[in-house]
């Protein structure tokens, strides 16, 4: 019985080509997924010239074959113009996603463009666009089926009156976002992004069927505050939904600095981010000059915790950020903070 609960909620969105999708890309750290959440996120760094990072989401660990996601992603600036203001960034990502017992998998490759606008001496406009391919896969050679039941075990050298091996699916996915940023003075920089995923409503089905992705909104407003004696509080909320799901998830992290000497910063980072009716999210990292890692925890809330005795998911998500050259930005007469 426990293969059938765990079949089902592993394959039966993308096998049966049912009007629903499988479980979407998603990170509780969605502040450590810039370019995820938005493609006018591609390069937005007020100091730096590049970045690059890995995330790694461990989900439902206590079910026979837990939900994997991992993906790395490297953005940089070019073209930007002489006061440092205006710039354009390029990004690329690549994601691996695997669930379940079939090894239900997604691969894919996004590559984005954002250009960035700075208005006034605090204000800025980001604009973005992504196109990605993606792979989904499955294996039946490793699922079980009711016609495999011989009264005692499921029988896996019985005919599964269902296709075998791997079969895969491909397909193009479009998605476009913009930002809005404000930073009155070096202490406070807020931003407001929104941003759509799955533009092009791609089809995504094993059987050629017609199952088309929904449109996927995403709207998140987040912030960096300075405070005194090198305290720093950086709030954030995330809004998405997809075919009536919905995800909303709200908190904040707070950085202390407990070694500054020279060029050597050392600062630790703990917080707290709640999944509205489904997790309770704990964070702590460290950041080393431009290298930031942080780990966070899900602990389930939802009916999901007895139902099936999951415990949460575990992530990790590693960052670093750097400059081109020795040169000193003249982007700095831009008032906002380090971001």
């Amino acid at each position: 019985m426990k293969k059938v609960v765990f079949l089902t909620l592993s394959i039966i969105s993308s096998i049966a080509g049912m009007k629903v999708s499988a479980q979407g890309l998603h990170f509780s750290q969605f502040y450590n997924a810039p370019l995820l959440l938005n493609p006018a996120n591609t390069a937005l760094m007020s100091v730096d010239d590049y970045r690059v990072g890995v995330n790694y989401r461990s989900q439902w660990s206590n079910v026979p074959v837990p939900y994997n996601t991992f993906s790395a992603y490297g953005d940089c600036q070019l073209f930007s113009n002489a006061e440092g203001t205006n710039w354009m960034g390029m990004g690329a990502v690549f994601y691996n996603d695997v669930a379940g017992d079939g090894n239900l998998k997604l691969t894919r490759g996004d590559f984005s463009l954002a250009y960035h606008v700075q208005t006034g001496t605090s204000f800025m406009i980001s604009a973005g666009l992504s196109a990605a391919y993606a792979t989904r896969s499955v294996d039946y050679n490793k699922l079980t089926f009711d016609m495999q039941w011989d009264r005692f075990k499921f029988d896996k050298n019985l005919p599964n009156g269902e296709q075998i091996n791997i079969i895969q699916t491909n397909f193009f996915d479009v998605g476009g976002g913009v930002n809005f940023s404000f930073f009155p003075n070096e202490a406070v920089f807020i931003k407001l992004g929104g941003s759509v995923a799955h533009i092009n409503q791609p089809t995504e089905t094993f059987y050629n069927q017609t199952n088309k992705m929904g449109i996927r909104p995403m709207i998140s407003l987040d912030g960096t505050f300075l405070l005194e004696n090198n305290i720093s509080l950086s709030p954030a909320v995330y809004y998405t939904s997809q075919r009536g799901a919905q995800e909303i998830v709200a908190g904040t992290l707070v950085g202390a600095t407990v070694y500054d000497k020279g060029k050597t910063n050392i600062s630790v980072i703990a917080g707290g981010h709640y999944r509205v009716s489904d997790a309770v999210i704990a964070s702590l990292g460290m950041q080393f000059g431009s290298l930031r890692i942080l780990s966070s925890y899900d602990y389930t809330t939802s009916s999901m915790t007895s139902g099936t005795k999951i415990g949460g998911a575990f992530e990790f998500s590693i960052m670093y950020q750097g400059q081109y050259g020795e040169r000193v930005r003249t982007a700095k007469n831009m008032n906002c903070p380090r971001f």
